[in-house]
């Protein structure tokens, strides 16, 4: 597929191709724009409104007169995509008590573990439909789980006095015994907004009572009232009315549920006149308990599935326990709660006649997830051992509690989280493979990698590879469409050279190059890849300028380490020296190194002419030397590479900024660690903001 980006950041156009089922990696030098065309994707995949403005070029900010906006095309058939980047680190991965959060989804719940578990909820359907199907039911134990959780119990098996329930009760119901002398307010505290009204009358006689003897609602004369007003506020406080009123309201909705003499003494409790004794905490500690008991086994035959059955437990025996006998729930006693269980334990009885189908499906569901998890943590733990880190991952836990978690191989206990114990790489390197795992889980339509290993050694980059792309497809991303954007050339020479065979033609390959806005795709072959002296010898047998050819020349003696005496010639003339001189020899009294042997410069000079025919050093002297004629070389080189070359010998010593001097030093000199690059000649990896600053220098 091909995608046209426009107006991003610093893209005014581009155009990447992606081919699917492959790695496709896109190789750039800094500032080349790889996470601006990561976002692209990203934003014009999810179709937020706005995203894309994020990317909108800073020139365009304040004056557009085009009106041109942010634009990614070729995108329609990617309908979801993943992106690994150093948001997906912070936020996704490192939790408190595991490595990844969900765990148990994105490493255990394969299609295939769906498939049986799919099977099982077929089979158990007939009890949870009991739920599902009735909203009776639900309300029940919405009101139960109501009245519950107004009451805490403490340490010591009491009610605990700061429970919203102990404080509606504690004090008495005052709304039904008004005290004396607030009688005439009877039909206010009893009203079905008696909470409001006590918050109305108790507001407005502190804030405004102060400011005359007059009642502040009705304007009479209040001088003699205010007392009685002020005992209002004094005795009824609005939460705790409102605690009474709610918890009278759900006694009266599970009325029903309740026997007789449960449901008479919770009213005897919830009319007190002096508030509740021993003896009624005792009874509502009673009820509670037996409320929260049929709400774990009400919730545990809802959310009924294979988890329910510990490892070797037999089902068969195992379902009897879930039906609901009310001679353990007494105070639930009423025909209403037994034509509520009965129809539930009919249908456990109805599941239990398929036990032995049930207990099947649930054995095979088992050793899929043991199989999963050994698995898992051996590829997980192979990858760490390869890489280099002294970490182990563990997954623990029963069932879809199951959790990824950490351990140091040097302590036996599992560390909590990984933020505080892993350096910036271990967690980018957990962070990959996690984040691998995950889109096995959700199977997007494209994956995007952006300088996912850049920041590693050799070692744990092809540990990484190896990991990602080198197992069974059913196991990592291999076959899968990845765009992978990078700075770092190792990738594509591990795949396309080093070890092309072990990437079996999944890998696709290209150069991506900025300039003047427009971004350009250059294909990477495997010829493409060179070693330095390959590169030197095209460069040598190429019809190239002669002054190029000593510069390659040089190199190439540079990288065979030979120090003789060609290449002490060639390092005299491109150091403009009238007089060779020969480093190989101590220095002088002053410090300077003596004249090269004219045995030993006649020497070097008929080794340079087997390489470059006509070679003779006072005349090419003459030419490095021409200010004007290495200018014009610099402009018609075809490469940044080259131009940096000839810049060095024209203007080196105006170059003030260190940055660039450095930049072009490291050129100049044998310092690239690959044994192999991209040939200069064809990808131009110079940035264009270090020619610019050249070009810039030469015009001065």
């Amino acid at each position: 597929m091909d995608i046209d980006i426009q107006n991003c950041n610093n893209i005014d156009t581009g155009r990447i191709s992606i081919e699917e089922g492959k790695l496709n990696i896109k190789f750039a030098p800094n500032g080349t724009g790889k996470s601006t065309i990561a976002k692209a994707i990203l934003y014009g995949t999810t179709g937020e409104d706005g995203a894309m403005n994020e990317l909108m070029p800073f020139k365009y900010r304040e004056n557009n007169p085009d009106k041109k906006s942010p634009g990614i095309t070729g995108i329609d058939n990617i309908k979801n995509v993943m992106s690994f980047n150093e948001e997906y680190v912070n936020q996704f991965t490192f939790k408190q008590e595991e490595l990844i959060s969900n765990s148990f989804d994105i490493l255990i719940r394969t299609d295939a573990y769906k498939a049986t578990e799919e099977e099982i909820s077929d089979l158990v359907l007939t009890t949870r439909k009991q739920f599902t199907n009735n909203p009776e039911l639900e309300t029940l134990i919405s009101n139960l789980k109501e009245l519950s959780a107004a009451f805490k119990i403490t340490a010591t098996g009491k009610l605990s006095k700061a429970s919203t329930g102990m404080k509606g009760l504690a004090g008495g119901n005052k709304v039904e015994h008004i005290p004396e002398g607030l009688e005439e307010y009877q039909p206010f505290i009893q009203s079905q907004k008696s909470v409001n009204w006590i918050d109305w009358q108790s507001k407005g006689h502190k804030e405004f009572s102060e400011l005359s003897d007059s009642c502040p609602f009705c304007t009479e004369d209040a001088k003699g009232r205010k007392e009685q007003i002020s005992r209002v506020s004094q005795e009824y406080d609005k939460n705790i009315i409102k605690n009474l009123m709610s918890i009278i309201d759900v006694i009266g909705k599970l009325g029903d549920y309740f026997s007789d003499d449960t449901r008479n003494k919770l009213g005897e409790i919830t009319s007190l006149k002096e508030g509740m004794e021993r003896k009624h905490e005792t009874f509502i500690v009673n009820i509670k308990s037996q409320i929260d008991n049929l709400i774990e086994k009400l919730e545990s035959l809802r959310g009924l599935s294979a988890f329910h059955f510990k490892e070797g437990e037999n089902v068969s025996e195992k379902l009897p326990s879930y039906l609901l006998d009310l001679k353990f729930f007494d105070s639930l006693t009423s025909e209403k709660t037994q034509e509520a269980i009965t129809i539930i334990n009919s249908s456990i009885e109805e599941l239990a006649k398929q036990a032995g189908l049930l207990q099947g499906k649930i054995n095979i569901q088992r050793r899929e997830m043991q199989k999963l998890v050994e698995k898992h943590q051996k590829d997980i733990n192979g990858f760490l051992s390869d890489a280099g880190y002294r970490y182990v991952v563990q997954i623990v836990g029963e069932g879809d509690k199951s959790q990824l978690k950490l351990r140091h191989v040097d302590h036996s206990e599992h560390l909590s989280g990984g933020n505080q114990h892993l350096s910036f790489g271990e967690r980018n390197a957990f962070s990959i493979v996690l984040f691998m795992y995950e889109c096995l889980s959700k199977n997007p339509d494209l994956i995007i990698l952006d300088d996912p290993i850049s920041s590693f050694d050799k070692n744990k980059k092809f540990a990484i590879l190896k990991m990602l792309f080198r197992r069974d497809a059913k196991d990592c991303l291999k076959g899968k469409t990845v765009l992978m954007l990078t700075h770092d050339v190792e990738p594509i020479i591990d795949t396309l050279k080093s070890v092309r065979k072990q990437f079996n033609n999944q890998v696709s390959a290209s150069f991506l190059k900025l300039s003047k806005g427009q971004i350009d795709e250059l294909d990477v072959r495997e010829n493409d890849i060179k070693t330095f002296s390959q590169i030197c010898q095209r460069a040598l047998a190429s019809e190239c300028d002669i002054i190029l050819k000593l510069i390659y020349l040089r190199r190439h003696y540079e990288t065979l380490d030979d120090r003789g005496d060609a290449y002490q010639l060639l390092s005299n003339l491109l150091h403009k020296r009238e007089t060779p001189i020969d480093t190989r020899e101590p220095k002088n009294e002053d410090g300077e190194y003596p004249e090269m042997d004219e045995g030993k410069s006649a020497n070097g000079e008929k080794k340079i002419t087997d390489d470059i025919e006509g070679f003779n050093y006072a005349s090419l002297l003459a030419s490095i030397s021409d200010t004007e004629g290495l200018n014009a070389l610099y402009q018609a080189c075809q490469n940044g590479y080259e131009k940096l070359q000839v810049f060095r010998m024209l203007a080196m010593n105006y170059v003030e900024n260190s940055v660039i001097r450095k930049f072009i030093n490291e050129t100049y000199h044998i310092e690239n660690e690959f044994v192999c690059q991209l040939d200069p000649d064809q990808f131009d990896l110079v940035p264009e903001y270090v020619i610019e600053e050249c070009d810039r220098i030469l015009e001065g």
